[in-house]
């Protein structure tokens, strides 16, 4: 059994709960988790995935300073409101209710998520020996606007995921990563609670 894998996989774990929470905390779980993931991936052969994990470190400190600056902002808002108030010990709790998906986007990053799997399957068909390189480009282009899209709190990301998840599970079972495979899995049903569970939070 691969230790990263299964490391990898328990931090994965905390890390869906804490986003199904809308917890800012699932940012600092997801920064350590692809720092592993990037020796694991280049490990079972998956290029375009271990690339990806440097994009999803530079979007954690991205994500985790986004909603933190929502925290800041709420909490000046409510001292505004007068000295007896409580301070809010989470924005997204209280004041940071997750958006929708804005429609004058939609077209602009379909195309820009095309371009970018087709620029990778390209890469990786070039210049690597990947045996999959289809489904890794794929999961890596759309997850390139999935973490976007979570770090801006837009409640259609959850669907990005669902998607990506589905892909992954049957392509990391394929490479032999039963721990992370199982994990994606339970992804889908987690992504399908949390599209829920943030739908209500708007309302």
């Amino acid at each position: 059994m691969n230790k990263l894998d299964i490391i990898t996989t328990i931090l994965g774990l905390a890390y869906i709960i804490l986003e199904y929470k809308a917890s800012i905390w699932m940012w600092v779980v997801g920064f350590l988790m692809q720092v592993l993931g990037i020796a694991l991936y280049y490990q079972k052969g998956l290029y375009a995935d271990c690339g990806m994990e440097f994009y999803y470190l530079a979007m954690t400190v991205y994500g985790f300073a986004s909603w933190k600056l929502a925290l800041l902002r709420a909490n000046e808002r409510k001292e505004a409101m007068g000295s007896g108030a409580e301070p809010i010990a989470m924005a997204e709790k209280k004041d940071a209710p997750p958006t929708h998906f804005p429609p004058r986007l939609a077209l602009l990053w379909t195309a820009l998520t095309l371009t970018i799997w087709l620029t990778i399957y390209l890469l990786l068909t070039s210049f690597t020996d990947s045996k999959v390189p289809i489904a890794d480009s794929f999961t890596t282009a759309l997850s390139i606007v999935g973490i976007w899209a979570l770090a801006r709190k837009y409640l259609e990301q959850w669907f990005i995921w669902i998607a990506v998840d589905v892909v992954t599970s049957a392509l990391y079972f394929y490479k032999d990563i039963p721990f992370k495979a199982s994990l994606y899995a339970l992804y889908v049903v987690i992504a399908i609670l949390g599209y829920r569970k943030w739908r209500r939070m708007m309302s």
